[in-house]
């Protein structure tokens, strides 16, 4: 079974960019091409590393939309209180 196409998600904060948005932003003197940075300007790029110690697995699971809501609404970290409900439903200690 296809899967549904979502609709568009439309975000004036973050308005699309027009061609006359790309011809006014703002251009490096020389010019800067991908195939011009060599692997040593790429390894300063700052890039997050793996977990020293991953805590968490990560998994796919369907929820009802109201406790979605619930959860949502309380604000950020939203998914560790998840996590603290089950853990508490489960009888586990929490880590």
């Amino acid at each position: 079974m296809p899967r549904k196409m979502k609709e568009p998600v439309f975000d004036d904060d973050n308005p699309e960019w027009t061609k006359e948005d790309f011809a006014t932003a703002t251009h490096l003197d020389p010019p800067i091409k991908v195939t011009d940075l060599t692997p040593e300007i790429l390894a300063g790029i700052a890039r997050r590393g793996p977990q020293k110690a991953p805590t968490k697995v990560a998994v796919s699971i369907r929820l009802s939309p109201d406790v979605v809501a619930h959860f949502k609404s309380k604000g950020p970290g939203w998914q560790s209180r998840i996590d603290d409900a089950l853990r508490k439903v489960a009888k586990l200690k929490a880590s």
